[in-house]
This record gives C-alpha cells, sequence and structure tokens, in this order.
C-alpha cells in the first residue's frame, strides 16, 4: 500500500503546482491588465526609468565596457523557444523536436524560470554535447543574424569591452556571442553532463540571476553602460551601471527600425547548415509537423516524375504539384559536330543539372566530385564521379564531351546564400564552347542541402516544400576571345564567367572553396567515401 499512496502523492503534488501556477499566472495577468486600464486612463502617463537604447550616444565608447543580455535585448524575437526547437530538432531528433512542440501548452501555464528548466530538460535531455558544439556553430548564427536588434547591436559595437549575462544555457549563446558579436565574456547559465552528454538538469549553481552574477562578476566596479528590456528584473539588473537604456516593447520585433539589413552583419553569412529554413515559433513548427505526412508523399511523386515521365510531361505535372520555375534565355545552338555544349551552372542543390536537363529537354551528364549512391540511383540523368586528378578528371570530361553534352558545377560544393564561391578552372580547358547558366533555388520549409547530415536525403527535403521555386536563367555562349581559345589562361577564364554569372544573379563572388566550408560547418573536407558499410552518405 506504500507504493500506490506515495505515487498518489506525487500526481496530488503535480497537479496543485500546476492549479498553483496557473491561478498565480492568470492573477498576474488580471492584474497587468488592470494596470494597463488605469494607465490608459491616467492623465498623466508614466514615465520610464531608462531612456531608450535610440537615446544612447555611440561616441567616445570604445574605452568603456557594456554589459547586456542576448534574450529581449540583443535578439527582437521575445521568446527563447523557437532557439529551443532549433537545437532539438537539428541536434536532436524529430521526435524530440516533437515532444518540445507538445510542452507548449504546459509551458504557458508555467512561470519563466519553470520554462526555462523544462525546455532545457526536453531539449538537452541525452544530446550529445559534441552535437550541440556543431549546432551552435553551424546552424543557430544564421537565426541570431537574422534576429539581431540593429538599435541594441550598434550600442554593443561601440564599446570596447563587452560582457553578456543571461539566465538562458550558455552553450547555446556563447559560440555565436563571441565569434560574431566579439563580446569578451559569456555569463549564463550552466548546465550538468555526464560524460559527452547533457542530462538536461541545469547544474548545482540554478538558473543565472543576473543581477547577482553582475556583482559577482565585477565586484564594486561599475560597467560603463547597461542595455536591458523593459521588465523589472532587468531594471534591476541595469540599475548597478553607470549608464542605463532598455529595449522598450515597441523597438523590438514589430518595428522594422529595428531589422538588421543584411550588410550591416558583423560578419557575412555565407555558409550555415541544418535543415530547418524557418524560425521554428510554436505555431510554424505545429504547421511543419501537420504538413509533413503530406510533405513526404508529395517529394516522392514529385522525385517519381522526374524518373519515370518524359520531360514535358515532368515538368508540366510538377509545376501543377507546386514547384515553381522560372526560365529565361534560349537554348544555344551546336556548332561542332563532334562535340557537346559544356553548360557551366552555380550550385545550389544536387539537383541544379536535373532541372537543367528538363528545362532544356534534352540529356544531360553530370560530373561530381562526390554524391551518395542513393542521390546517383535515382538520378533522372546520367551522372559521373570525377576522381580529383587533374589530368584524369580532364580525360573523362574530353570523352563526355564527345559523347554529348555536359554539365558541370565548378564550385564543387553548394552554397545557400547570395554568394558564389571559387570556381575550379579545370573546365576552362575542356572546351570553347561554354555556355553559363545562372540557377537559384528558394524554400520555405526545409533545405534541400547538408554538411554535416544525410546527402541521400537532399533531394526528398527540398521537395517536401510546398512551393520549392527555381530560377534558371541560361546566357549565351562564352565569345571565343575570352576562353584558352582566345589567348586567356583557365584561371581567367573561370574568374570572368564567375563575374558574369554573380552579375546574372546579383550575388557576390569569393574566393572561398568546398574545403572552407566543410571544415566551418562538418570540421571535415566534405569528402563522400566509398564505404560499402554506409548506406547513404
Amino acid at each position: 500500500m506504500e507504493f500506490p499512496m506515495m505515487l498518489l502523492r506525487l500526481i496530488n503534488l503535480v497537479f496543485y503546482k500546476l492549479l498553483a501556477n496557473s491561478c498565480y499566472k492568470a492573477a498576474r495577468k488580471v492584474k497587468s491588465y488592470c494596470f494597463h486600464f488605469g494607465y490608459l486612463s491616467s492623465k498623466t502617463p508614466h514615465q520610464p526609468s531608462f531612456p531608450s537604447v535610440t537615446k544612447c550616444d555611440l561616441e567616445g565608447r570604445v574605452s568603456q565596457t557594456l554589459i547586456c543580455d542576448i534574450h529581449n535585448v540583443l535578439l527582437r524575437s521575445h521568446s527563447f523557444f523557437p532557439y529551443f526547437m532549433l537545437v532539438a530538432f537539428e541536434g536532436g531528433s524529430i521526435l524530440r523536436a516533437l515532444l518540445l512542440l507538445l510542452s507548449c501548452p504546459i509551458l504557458w501555464i508555467l512561470d519563466y524560470d519553470q520554462k526555462l528548466k523544462v525546455m532545457t530538460f526536453i531539449t538537452f535531455c541525452g544530446l550529445k554535447i559534441n552535437n550541440m558544439e556543431n549546432i551552435s556553430r553551424a546552424v543557430l548564427p544564421k537565426f541570431y543574424l537574422e534576429n539581431l536588434n540593429l538599435h541594441a547591436y550598434e550600442v554593443l559595437a561601440s564599446a570596447g569591452s563587452k560582457v553578456v549575462f543571461t539566465s538562458v544555457p550558455r552553450v547555446m549563446v556563447e559560440e555565436f556571442l563571441k565569434e560574431n558579436l566579439s563580446v569578451g565574456d559569456v555569463i549564463g547559465t550552466e548546465l550538468h553532463t555526464n560524460g559527452s552528454y547533457f542530462t538536461g538538469l541545469i547544474s548545482s549553481s540554478g538558473l543565472l540571476v543576473k543581477h547577482r552574477a553582475l556583482r559577482d562578476y565585477f565586484g564594486d566596479r561599475k560597467p560603463d553602460i547597461g542595455i536591458g528590456s523593459s521588465s523589472v528584473h532587468d531594471h534591476l539588473f541595469i540599475s548597478l551601471c553607470k549608464e542605463a537604456y532598455v529595449v522598450n516593447n515597441e523597438e523590438g520585433k514589430n518595428n522594422p527600425s529595428s531589422v538588421m539589413p543584411r550588410d550591416k552583419y558583423p560578419k557575412p553569412l555565407i555558409f550555415h547548415d541544418g535543415r530547418l529554413a524557418f524560425l521554428p515559433t510554436p505555431s510554424a513548427t505545429l504547421y511543419m509537423f501537420m504538413w509533413l505526412p503530406f510533405g513526404i508523399l508529395l517529394a516522392i511523386y514529385r522525385i517519381l516524375l522526374g524518373i519515370l515521365l518524359p520531360y514535358k510531361c515532368a515538368m508540366t505535372l510538377g509545376v501543377w504539384s507546386g514547384i515553381v520555375l522560372n526560365v529565361k534565355g534560349c537554348i544555344p545552338q551546336k556548332s561542332e559536330k563532334n562535340k557537346g555544349v559544356l553548360y557551366v551552372c552555380t550550385h545550389r542543390t544536387l539537383l541544379d543539372p536535373v532541372f537543367l536537363s528538363t528545362c532544356l529537354a534534352r540529356p544531360l551528364t553530370a560530373v561530381t566530385y562526390s554524391v551518395s549512391k542513393v542521390s546517383e540511383f535515382i538520378a533522372p540523368i546520367r551522372t559521373v564521379r570525377l576522381t580529383r586528378d587533374r589530368k584524369k578528371d580532364g580525360e573523362t570530361m574530353q570523352r563526355l564531351l564527345r559523347e554529348g553534352d555536359l554539365v558541370v558545377c565548378p564550385e564543387g560544393t553548394t552554397c545557400r546564400e547570395p554568394y558564389l564561391l571559387r570556381f575550379s578552372s579545370l573546365f576552362a580547358e575542356m572546351a570553347d564552347e561554354i555556355v553559363p547558366v545562372a540557377m537559384n533555388a528558394n524554400v520555405s520549409m526545409f533545405y534541400g542541402t547538408t554538411a554535416s547530415g544525410l546527402k541521400c536525403l537532399d533531394p526528398l527535403f527540398f521537395f517536401m516544400n510546398p512551393r520549392p521555386s527555381y530560377h534558371i536563367q541560361i546566357l549565351g555562349k562564352v565569345p571565343e576571345e575570352f576562353t584558352c581559345a582566345g589567348g586567356w589562361s583557365s584561371f581567367e577564364v573561370a574568374n570572368y564567367i564567375q563575374r558574369l554569372l554573380g552579375d546574372a544573379l546579383g550575388f557576390e563572388c569569393t574566393t572561398l572553396n568546398r574545403r572552407d566550408k566543410y571544415m566551418m560547418l562538418a570540421g571535415n573536407e566534405g569528402l563522400v567515401k566509398d564505404d560499402k558499410s554506409r548506406k547513404c552518405s
């Protein structure tokens, strides 16, 4: 009888806590509504204790120290749930992400501290430390940059020394703050670990209390500048500084002037990883899970169209299924009888040659450096692997050009952002009839590329998007005087075509290459090993 009684007491305690928190939260909301009603009916409106962050003078701050939080201050989004969801989905699994989504009704009842503990437990329990390091380096920075508050960042950038205090787990924000915003130190909530895994529990020090942590860090010395939100807790936090400013609600998420333009990013956003192409708020994540069963069936249908049907039928039915195709330019004619045309494309996804072949309604051969066996098997066009031996690869491409038209992506890897990577010059030595093709792909839900995930799923994820789009612009043949036949070196030809395609798409040309991308995102050189034990590469 003792165990049932203990279980009954435990259930009773849980329900008591939930009910108590629910009533407490409801009472606070009623009190808040009453306060706002009184505020609106008052003749003398309440003045904020601290000036707005937009009033801060940015001059002469190089020698000063600034303290702030990332949540509700540097980021425009008021909820940290989307970033926990990114870690759960990208670093954990789809089941972990679903569990976090299902916890939303409970999270609404809990107060801030308990909410943070629940999200931390669901997201981090059993998660590998190495996975979290990869997510913080390759996935989260993109979403943080897109949600930076311009006004708060300008003040942060003006200070010489920067320290961030936050109650969210330190491992979620430290990499971004130090690498992208040049923050000197990050003081956040520490998580308990066991070996190479997180337990999901907060360390013995508990959730970080910002004003206490500030006193412990600075002692009797006062920081020069403090930036906080309009909450009472942040007012206590920034009141310990010589100067204090707040980010008001009207200066946050819904204010267009607070949006950080891409050209003002502290570092260019060129490479990032992960499958999710949207910020996973609770409503957006719910829509994704509702769409998922239909998306998988739709993706299989779209893939089968390309494999089984003729070009025109496949393109027509593909467009009817929601694929958006925007094709410009005219199909070039061959001038050499015994040699095919060499199409030089920008590389956005593995499907670039497939879409080009479908739009041209002619068979093409694609050469690749590394692609999964599954992708080769389902490809509706011929694919040939190169060996990275310049002499052998040159002979292979010459042979393929004698057999027909050839398509090559000289970047050697995909890039999601509006940048072009360095072009390999090998293609310029193979043919004098070169046709540049500017290609760009856009998605709304899932990215069809990955650096650290399963590449065999790339086509599936791309076609799972409700309305994936492809922009294809076929440029004219490169004049002979701008090729190797005209006296140019292969490097000059490659750089010229890169600039030509960059101008057509409005992209910026870089000198970065495949190795740079994979070393940054995955910690390897991006080679797919020919290992029979691996089913998916």
